[in-house]
């Protein structure tokens, strides 16, 4: 494990347990949790309890946070369902981890609460949408990416739930209600052209192995860039860190581990002296871009590691499933991959910085 990449992480923490996106930047509840998530697996524990108990003292009475804080302070106040209903798999993941009742205890009730608002917001055909504004009227937008996370963290709950020896039913019939509208009506999400929609569904468990394996498939060409990662967006020249971490993550939990080693060695080239990475890589321009180096690319790292180091906590936070099928195999989805063609694409940006680090 990176300890280095863990360290740029708590380095970036404030005294209060939150973890901004940067040294001076803003803090949003998913991102945060990600971060301690990587802390967490690198042997930073009593770091990401405090993440965890800056959650749990910022909680709003209706369970929601704020999506996103600044010095304390609340700088955007729509709510985000992602947002809140990540901190299920944070918990879990924890407590997979370090086997700490007390911890559970305490978190607990905030996983509850959070879930609540969450699934009080779910429409009879399953869907939840992207957000409440700050007048707190919801959004028409439902992500396919949000609601994939949603379902990962309801089963979280779930599981949780079962730890206690409390009933879990509500979150497992909330989480199937959830992965029957995403698997039977996927076009009544909004339409993103993010890679995020492709591998979300198969990262959160909402697809049989088979069907996330022919999933997988479909889109790799259109998302990956041989030799370079998963491009954010498909039709922009622009690898990420995250995006390519979170892919290997769901490729090494569900045992192809073969294929994400490759894709952490694509994104190579943004890891920092220090230990942190540069958020991605232009590579019409051949340029880092843009100019941030954010905790929660690092803690999507560290968790890829993990995973392909089959870390059993790791293992089972995103393995969560309400049903199997077969098991998937560590082949290359279409046949071996290629190094990089020399896509020369322009950006609709303008250039960051250069590679040299």
């Amino acid at each position: 494990m990176d300890h280095e990449t863990a360290r740029t992480i708590a380095a970036a923490q404030q005294a209060d347990g939150s973890i901004p996106w940067e040294p001076g930047r803003h803090v949003d509840p998913w991102n945060h949790v990600e971060a301690a998530m990587g802390m967490a697996v690198a042997g930073l524990r009593d770091e990401a309890e405090a993440a965890y108990t800056w959650l749990a003292r910022t909680q709003n009475p209706d369970g929601s946070w704020f999506a996103a804080y600044r010095d304390g302070h609340a700088t955007d106040r729509s709510r985000d369902t992602s947002f809140t209903a990540y901190v299920a798999v944070g918990v879990r993941h924890h407590w997979l981890l370090t086997g700490d009742t007390r911890f559970l205890t305490r978190m607990r009730p905030m996983v509850s609460r959070a879930l609540d608002f969450v699934v009080a917001l779910q429409a009879p055909d399953g869907r939840i949408p992207w957000r409440l504004n700050r007048f707190g009227v919801a959004t028409e937008e439902v992500m396919l990416a949000g609601c994939s996370s949603i379902h990962q963290a309801l089963l979280c709950a779930a599981d949780l739930a079962t730890d206690l020896d409390q009933p879990p039913t509500r979150w497992r019939a909330a989480a199937d209600l959830l992965r029957q509208a995403i698997t039977n009506a996927p076009d009544t999400f909004t339409t993103k052209p993010h890679a995020m929609d492709w591998y979300y569904p198969v990262l959160c468990g909402v697809l049989t192995p088979a069907t996330a394996s022919t999933r997988i498939a479909e889109g790799w060409d259109r998302f990956v860039a041989p030799g370079l990662g998963v491009r954010c967006v498909h039709d922009q020249p622009w690898v990420t860190g995250g995006e390519t971490a979170e892919l290997a993550l769901a490729l090494a939990t569900r045992g192809r581990h073969d294929t994400a080693r490759e894709l952490l060695r694509d994104i190579a080239r943004l890891r920092h002296t220090d230990g942190s990475y540069w958020t991605g890589y232009q590579y019409a321009n051949q340029v880092l871009w843009p100019s941030e180096r954010a905790t929660w690319t690092a803690g999507a790292i560290l968790l890829a590691h993990a995973a392909i180091a089959d870390e059993p906590a790791t293992h089972q936070t995103f393995t969560t499933s309400l049903h199997t099928d077969h098991p998937a195999t560590d082949s290359p989805p279409d046949g071996p991959r290629s190094r990089p063609t020399g896509d020369t694409a322009t950006p609709s940006w303008t250039a960051g910085s250069s590679v040299a680090t």
